[in-house]
This record gives C-alpha cells, sequence and structure tokens, in this order.
C-alpha cells in the first residue's frame, strides 16, 4: 500500500519539477519588464505552449502536468483566499459594484448568446466571458475546475484575455485623456472594464496615480466575485452532469443518481473559509502576503503545465470564433462600464 503511494508521487515528480521550472522562467521574464504590462501566469502558459510546440511532452511528464494543472491549481486557489478582504467592497463604495453589475451581467448575459452564435462549447464561451467580466486569468483560473474545462479552452481563453489587455492598455489612458474623465471616473472605468490585475494597474498609472490607487481597489472589489460566480458555475456543472447521467444510451432512464457531494467542487469551500477568516482580522498581515505570494506562483506553475500540455495545432481546429467572442465581449464590456459611468453622472 506505501510503496504503490510511493510510486505515484514518484511519477508526479518529473511533470510538476517541469512545470515549476517554466514558472520561476516566467517569473525571471516578468521582473526584466520595465513596465508590469504582462503577468507570469500569461507568459508561462506561451512558454509551455512554445516548447510543447518544440517537444512533445512524453509520459514521464504527463502525470505531474496533470497534477499541477488540476490539484496544484485547486490547492493555489484555497491559499488566494487568505489574501481577499471582503470589507474591501465597503472601501470602494457602492458606486463601483452598480457598474460591476451591469459589467458582468454583460460579460455572461451577451456571451451566452455570442458564444451560441458562433458556435462555442458553453464552458470556453463562459471561461472567456469570466475574464473579461471579472479578473482575466484568476477567474479563469478559479473556475475551469468546477467546470471540468479542457486545457485547450483554457488556453484559448487565457490568450483571448491577453491580447485584448494589451491594446486595452495603451489605448485607455488616451481615450480616458479624450473623454477628459476625472480621476475617479477613469480609476472606476478601468478597474471594471479591464481584464487581468497587472493590466488594471499598468492602464491606471499610465492616466494618473490617483486614478492606479483607485482602479487598484475598484480591481480588488471585483476580484470578490469570483466567490458567487464559481459557486452558481459548480451548481450549473453538476445539473448537467446529473441529466447526462439520468440517460441511459439507450434512451431509457436510470434510477441511480449523481451524490451532490461527490461533485461539489470542496477547495471553494477552503478559498471561501480563508476569505471569511482574513476579512475578520485573524490571519496575520504577513501570513495573509505570504500565502497570496505562494498562490501567484503556483497558479503561474499551474498554466505553465497547462501550456506544456497545450498543442498549437489542437488550438488550430476551433478557429478564430473564441478570438471574435473575446473581442465582441471586450468591446462590450468598455462601451458599458463608460455608458453607466455617464447615467450616474461619474466623469
Amino acid at each position: 500500500m506505501l510503496s504503490g503511494k510511493v510510486m505515484s508521487f514518484v511519477k508526479i515528480v518529473p511533470g510538476f519539477v517541469a512545470a515549476l521550472l517554466v514558472a520561476f522562467v516566467a517569473r525571471w521574464l516578468e521582473s526584466l519588464l520595465p513596465i508590469h504590462v504582462i503577468g507570469a501566469s500569461v507568459i508561462a502558459l506561451f512558454l509551455g505552449m512554445g516548447i510543447n510546440a518544440c517537444i512533445r511532452p512524453n509520459e514521464l511528464l504527463q502525470k505531474g502536468l496533470k497534477f499541477t494543472s488540476k490539484r496544484i491549481l485547486k490547492f493555489a486557489i484555497i491559499l488566494l483566499g487568505a489574501s481577499l478582504s471582503i470589507g474591501t467592497i465597503l472601501t470602494v463604495g457602492s458606486m463601483s459594484l452598480v457598474v460591476m453589475c451591469f459589467t458582468l451581467l454583460t460579460c455572461f448575459g451577451g456571451g451566452y448568446f455570442v458564444g451560441r452564435a458562433l458556435g462555442l462549447n458553453w464552458k470556453l464561451s463562459n471561461l472567456i466571458s469570466a475574464g473579461t467580466g471579472i479578473c482575466g486569468g484568476s477567474a479563469i483560473a478559479a473556475i475551469a475546475p468546477v467546470i471540468d474545462a479542457e486545457d485547450t479552452d483554457i488556453a484559448y481563453a487565457m490568450s483571448a484575455t491577453f491580447l485584448f489587455d494589451m491594446a486595452m492598455i495603451v489605448l485607455f489612458p488616451i481615450m480616458g485623456r479624450w473623454m477628459g474623465l476625472s480621476d475617479v471616473a477613469y480609476g472606476l472605468w478601468s478597474g471594471t472594464a479591464v481584464n487581468d490585475t497587472s493590466s488594471v494597474v499598468a492602464a491606471g498609472y499610465a492616466f494618473s496615480e490617483a486614478a492606479g490607487d483607485f482602479a487598484t481597489m475598484v480591481k480588488l472589489t471585483r476580484t470578490l466575485s469570483i466567490i458567487p460566480t464559481v459557486l452558481i458555475f459548480a451548481f450549473l456543472n453538476i445539473r448537467l452532469k446529473r441529466k447526462a447521467a439520468v440517460a441511459a444510451p439507450t434512451g431509457t432512464v436510470e434510477t441511480k443518481k449523481i451524490r451532490f457531494v461527490s461533485l461539489f467542487p470542496w477547495f471553494i469551500v477552503g478559498f471561501i473559509a480563508l476569505a471569511i477568516v482574513n476579512s475578520v482580522g485573524v490571519i496575520p498581515e504577513w501570513i495573509s502576503a505570504g500565502a497570496k505570494d505562494l498562490s501567484k506562483f503556483l497558479m503561474v506553475a499551474a498554466l505553465a503545465a497547462i501550456g506544456l500540455n497545450t498543442s498549437f495545432r489542437d488550438m488550430k481546429k476551433a478557429g478564430a470564433a473564441p478570438m471574435l467572442h473575446g473581442f465582441i465581449i471586450s468591446a462590450l464590456v468598455v462601451a458599458v462600464a463608460i455608458a453607466v459611468e455617464y447615467g450616474m453622472g461619474i466623469v
């Protein structure tokens, strides 16, 4: 029994170490950038995909890569909870929540119809919507294991959100000045419409220091919407699995039902529990900061593993539809966010 567990552990090590090495390289490359415009997670994903295109991972690495992209990713999400505070919502105020409600509705409501029109599977469509509406790679990473998303879908969603983030970093300060937005209005706009945290920071401080500070606060509040979103998708995935299970191949109905306990994503319970504990000030600040750093690095390693397991050839099969989906949803969110601000008189 013990020897079997040892053998399983040994099989995991090569792939896990490979993912960690790619993650270290990604973090190093990120540190070399003069301006923080691209996160290490995106760098790790594309590094892994580049390595896959040159050298396909053999069987020695496969088990460890799968372990890192699934189990380590869930552990990283649990740790992320220790750095989130539900009280951040009170700091930013209700006006950001109003704008976020409209942008999230646009992402998931509009994304549903755009995804169907483009013929995308519901998992890929909603990953792109989550990345656009919540917080880029972190939201995609959090929702992916809940809906059992394929590595190819994760890579596509990450790619789509990254490409438009790069465009937003350049265009947002220009458009903000052209529209004559105040620091608060611009910070609220960029904090709710730009995807990844690093991109929000870059776009915010490119306008002004005050705008950058406010945009960052808005982005932290926006990140909290991961919690209800993940729970909703967990429920939807369970419903779909139950429907698939009750129908036998012959078209008859089986009496055996799937147990909710076996399908519920328990790692989300850990994530929420840590967020609540951190909100009441039980976790020391140095532990919270350390947990956040470790979570971010392990998430980079998980995305490195996903990249190492993702083939450009497989991604080509989906065509340009996912990128078009990302473009349409991103454009809608940008327009809706600024429209709501004008409607509220925040300019």
